[in-house]
C-alpha cells in the first residue's frame, strides 16, 4: 500500500476533525477521496465524532417528524456502504452512543434496520414501551429475526430428533417403511445363500415409530431464565422450543422465570407470540422454577430437562442444587445451557456452574448452530462429556 493510500485510510478512520492535519501532509491524497469515501465519512462521523451530534439536534427528539427521513437515509447509506456484520456493529454503536434507541420504534426506521439478534433482544427488553402505532412494525421486525434462526435450526433439529427417537427402539409390528435394514442384514449375514446370491434372514427387525406410540414419547422441559441478561439466549430458546413443540414425537413444556413463573407452553404455536410472552428483566429464582417444572415429570427415564440460565441465583442456592440432583438421580436427563451475552461469549456464575458440573450434570454454553447435534446426543442417551469439553476449549 502506498503512502497516499495510507493517508486516505487514516483520514477516514480518524474523522473530519483531522482534515486540516492530513491535508497539510498530502493534500493530493485527501483530494482523491471518492464520492463513496465521502459518503462513508459522513455516515461514520454521525456517530463517532465526539464533538458532533447524531444527524443534528432534531434526531435526538424521539417522534419529531423531520428526524425520521434523516435517520432512514443514514441507515440506508450504512447498509449500502458496509458488509452485514459491520452494519450490525454500527447500528449497535448508534444506539449506545447517540440515543437512536429513542427512535427505534418508529415504523420507517425499523424498515431500514438490518435484522440483528442483539437489537431484537433490546427491543424485547423495551417492548412494554412500544407505542401503539409501531406494534405491527416491531412484530414484523422480530418475525424476520425468528425466521432467520428458524432457517438455521429447524431442519437439523427435526432430523436430529427423528434420528434419535423414531429409530431408538425396535418393534415387532412389521412395516416396510420402518424396516431396519442395517440390523436385519447384520444379523442375517450368516444365512447368505450362495446359489441365490441373497441373504435369507431368519428374523426381520423394524423400528418403533415414536410419533404413533404415546408411551414412547419423551417429555422435553425447557426452563428458561428471563432475567435482563438473557436476551439472546431467550430468543434462540423460543425458536428451539417452538420447533420441538411442533413434533408429535415429543411432549414439550416451556416455562419462563425470574422471581415469578410463567408457563408459556400454550404459546408454542408461534415463536413470535412465545417471545412476546417473556418479560425480560427482574430478579432470578431458579429453585422456585425447578420445583414447578418437577410437576411435569411423569416418567423420569423419558424426560429431558434443559435449564437455560446464567445461574445468577437469587433464591435458595442449596435447594436449587438439591432439586437438580434429585432429578438426575431419578433418571431425568438434566442439561444446563449457560447464557450467551451480546458479543457471543458465555455469561454465567462460574462458581455455580462448577458445582452443577461436579454433580455429573452437563453444564456449558452451546453455540446455537450446535443445538441440533446436542439434542441428538441427548435423545440417544450418549455421553455429553466430549461435547462439553469441545465447548470448554472454545
Amino acid at each position: 500500500m502506498d503512502y497516499k493510500e495510507d493517508i486516505k485510510r487514516w483520514r477516514l478512520i480518524l474523522g473530519k476533525d483531522t482534515q486540516d492535519t492530513f491535508s497539510s501532509m498530502n493534500s493530493e491524497a485527501i483530494s482523491s477521496l471518492s464520492e463513496e469515501d465521502w459518503l462513508m465519512d459522513r455516515a461514520l462521523d454521525a456517530i463517532y465524532n465526539p464533538t458532533g451530534k447524531f444527524m443534528g439536534e432534531a434526531a435526538l427528539g424521539a417522534g419529531r417528524g423531520p428526524s425520521n427521513p434523516q435517520i432512514s437515509k443514514w441507515l440506508g447509506d450504512v447498509r449500502d456502504l458496509f458488509d452485514k456484520e459491520l452494519v450490525k456493529i454500527i447500528q449497535t454503536d448508534a444506539m449506545d452512543r447517540c440515543g437512536l434507541k429513542q427512535l427505534i420504534f418508529e415504523p420507517e426506521i425499523l424498515e431500514q434496520v438490518e435484522p440483528d439478534i442483539s437489537l431484537a433482544s433490546t427491543i424485547m427488553l423495551l417492548k412494554d414501551q412500544i407505542p401503539k402505532h409501531s406494534k405491527e412494525s416491531v412484530r414484523a421486525f422480530i418475525k424476520k429475526i425468528v425466521e432467520e434462526i428458524n432457517k438455521l435450526l429447524e431442519s437439523d433439529i427435526k432430523r436430529a430428533v427423528r434420528a434419535a427417537l423414531n429409530k431408538r427402539q425396535h418393534s415387532p409390528i412389521p412395516s416396510a417403511s420402518a424396516l431396519d435394514f442395517k440390523r436385519t442384514i447384520q444379523r442375517g449375514i450368516k444365512n447368505y445363500n450362495k446359489e441365490l446370491k441373497k441373504i435369507i434372514p431368519e428374523h426381520y427387525y423394524f423400528f418403533e415409530r415414536a410419533s404413533t406410540n404415546p408411551s414412547s414419547k419423551f417429555t422435553v422441559i425447557l426452563d428458561i431464565d428471563q432475567s435482563g441478561s438473557m436476551g439472546e439466549s431467550v430468543i434462540y430458546s423460543s425458536v428451539m422450543a417452538c420447533i420441538l413443540a411442533s413434533m408429535a414425537a415429543l411432549k414439550t413444556r416451556i416455562v419462563a422465570f425470574d422471581t415469578n413463573i410463567v408457563d408459556l407452553t400454550e404459546k408454542s404455536d408461534d415463536p413470535v407470540d412465545l417471545l412476546y410472552g417473556f418479560q425480560l428483566g427482574g430478579g432470578t429464582d431458579i429453585n422456585k422454577s425447578i420445583t414447578y417444572c418437577m410437576n411435569y415429570i411423569e416418567n423420569p427415564k423419558k424426560t429431558i430437562f434443559f435449564l437455560i440460565s446464567d445461574l445468577m441465583e437469587g433464591g435458595n442456592r442449596g435447594g436449587m442444587l438439591r432439586h437438580l440432583q434429585e432429578m438426575k438421580d431419578s433418571g431425568v436427563i438434566v442439561v444446563c445451557l449457560l447464557a450467551i451475552s451480546g458479543d457471543g461469549q458465555p455469561y454465567y456464575d462460574t462458581q455455580m456452574a462448577g458445582k452443577i458440573s461436579s454433580m455429573g450434570i452437563s453444564c456449558f454454553a452451546c453455540n446455537p448452530e450446535k443445538l441440533p447435534l446436542l439434542l441428538e446426543r441427548v435423545l440417544k442417551g450418549l455421553d455429553l462429556n466430549s461435547f462439553q469439553e469441545e465447548f470448554k476449549k472454545k
